[in-house]
């Protein structure tokens, strides 16, 4: 069964850099598209960022400021996200098994992690 598990959420300040990891369990290939959405309070799931081997994707809000990352010998998945800012607050998720479609940042994913949370203040 496939488990994915974030960690790495707290509270920042705008400026800062915070880096969130996600333990997948259940399968050890790097076929998948995996990647990370984040979600406001009030405003639907969006993708951030999204990878499969060198294929690499980031929403426009985030690209230059985070990075994506994979480390197959532990088969975590990484977000690195600096100079944060406050819109950037909300629930972080990683997925994994993009479903297929035009996009890897839309939400057709089979398999979701609970959830990390990331405050950034002013």
């Amino acid at each position: 069964q496939v488990q994915l598990v974030e960690s790495g959420g707290g509270s920042v300040q705008a400026g800062g850099s915070l880096r969130l990891s996600c333990v997948v369990s259940g399968y050890t290939h790097t076929y998948y598209y995996m990647g990370w959405f984040r979600q406001a309070p009030g405003k639907e799931r969006e993708g951030v960022a999204a990878m499969r081997g060198d294929n690499i994707y980031y929403s426009d809000s985030v690209n230059g400021r985070f990075t994506i990352s994979h480390d197959k010998s532990t088969n975590t998945l990484y977000l690195q996200m600096n100079s944060l800012e406050v819109e950037d607050t909300g629930s972080y998720f990683c997925a994994s098994h993009f479903l297929g479609g035009a996009n890897p940042l839309g939400r057709e994913y089979r398999y979701w992690g609970q959830g990390t949370q990331v405050t950034v203040s002013s």
